[in-house]
Formats: structure tokens, sequence, C-alpha cells
């Protein structure tokens, strides 16, 4: 178990005014609870947030080092249970620190990394990636990274399924065994349509040049001019 440390504050106003001061100062207000902890109000600087959640996403643990402008620190483990953006400017709003208890099992999403090339890809196929993720339960201390998920083997037609995934007996995978994780599909390739117009144009040019006569040609009038007359006549 990857533990990351984050510094904190305590913040001792919950009013949208103090709120808003904190974001123009670099700071995201924030809160920490959790099943048998007290709701502690936070602030937490943007930019040291914006890192752990660029490295981890939302999956990583996280160290709280929280100042009370006490004599010593308190130090709390939590992973990210909500993290509000603002929408037009992308920034963080708000984020909700939960408690983790390293005895209780916790449920959470676990990425799958692919690895390996698949065989039926080098024969023309195509590697689809049906799930990201892969929800699990297990004690803190046991939960992996991320889940390997070997492609190597996969023929074209072949896939992937959740009880096919390696992974320890601490750990429990809560979606459907059968549920594809990944799978090698065949790549269609689209005919273009014949159209009806040319077809059509290209039968009558067809019957035309069989009705007419071996070796006769069309020559066009001569406009204004008449036969010439034979000599003597």
């Amino acid at each position: 178990m990857e533990v990351t440390d984050l510094a904190a504050q305590v913040r001792k106003e919950q009013k949208k005014g103090p709120a808003r001061r904190l974001r123009q100062n670099g700071f995201v207000p924030a809160i920490f609870y959790g099943r048998s902890a007290e709701n502690i109000l936070l602030a937490v600087k943007n930019d040291e947030l914006v890192k752990l959640y660029k490295d981890k996403k939302n999956h990583a643990f996280i160290k709280l080092i929280i100042d009370d402008s006490g004599s010593k620190n308190i130090e709390k483990l939590s992973l990210i249970k909500e993290l509000q953006i603002q929408p037009l400017t992308g920034k963080f709003y708000h984020a909700d620190f939960y408690e983790v208890d390293v005895k209780r099992k916790l449920t959470i999403d676990v990425s799958l990394r692919f690895i390996g090339k698949a065989i039926g890809v080098e024969n023309g196929g195509e590697l689809q990636h049906i799930k990201r993720e892969v929800k699990v339960s297990c004690l803190p201390l046991d939960l992996p990274d991320h889940i390997d998920v070997d492609v190597t083997n996969l023929e074209i037609g072949d896939s992937i399924k959740i009880r096919d995934l390696k992974i320890a007996e601490e750990i429990t995978v809560l979606d459907r065994p059968d549920a594809a994780v990944a799978s090698v599909a065949m790549i269609k390739v689209a005919k273009e349509p014949v159209k009806e117009d040319v077809a059509a144009e290209g039968a009558a040019t067809t019957e035309a040049a069989a009705a007419a006569p071996a070796g006769a040609t069309a020559t066009p009038a001569e406009k204004g001019k008449s036969a010439p007359a034979e000599k003597g006549k």
C-alpha cells in the first residue's frame, strides 16, 4: 500500500465568504470524516492537491498531516471520497477525505493494466478494451495499485473475462465473473456501394453498342447544304 503525504490546516469558518478567500489565496476548502472520526474542516494547498491528483488520481492513500495550531500535528489516513471541480474554470472547488481503517475492508475501483501484444492483433484483428477498472473489496494493506491483464495469447474472437484474472486470494472482485475485460475482434472493411445510376448508364451503353450495325458510324448532316447535282442533267 503506497501512501502519499498531504499537508492540511484546520479552518474555523464554514461560510462561503471565508471559503472564497481561501480559494483566492491558493487553497482548496476540504473536510475529513469517517465512520468513527469527527468531522474536521480543512484547507489544503491547491498546487499540492493538483499534483497528487495528476499522479495518483483518486486511488491514492493519503496521510493528512493536519496543523491545528497546536504543538503537534495530527495524522489521518484517508482516501479522496469526492473532489468537486468548477465546470467553467476546471479548478478544484472542494475535497472530501474519508478516513481509512486498516483493519476494515473497503470497496474501491482498481485500474487494469493491459500488457503484451495479442496474437490476434498481429493477424489483423483489433484489441478492444471493454473494462478499464474492476471493483474490489479488501483490506487497505492488500489493495494493489493495479491489476495486470496479459493479452498476449488472445486470438481473433477470444476474450478475457473477470474469472480469468490473476488476483491475490485476499482480494474479492465484485464484478460478474463472466464479464469480459478485453477481446480481439476482426476488423470489418466497409465495401463501397455501387451507384445505381452509374450501373444503369453502363448497361444502356452496352445495349446501344449491341444494337448498332457492325461498321456503321453516325455522321451529322451539314447544316444549310444540299447534295450536289449530277453534271449534265
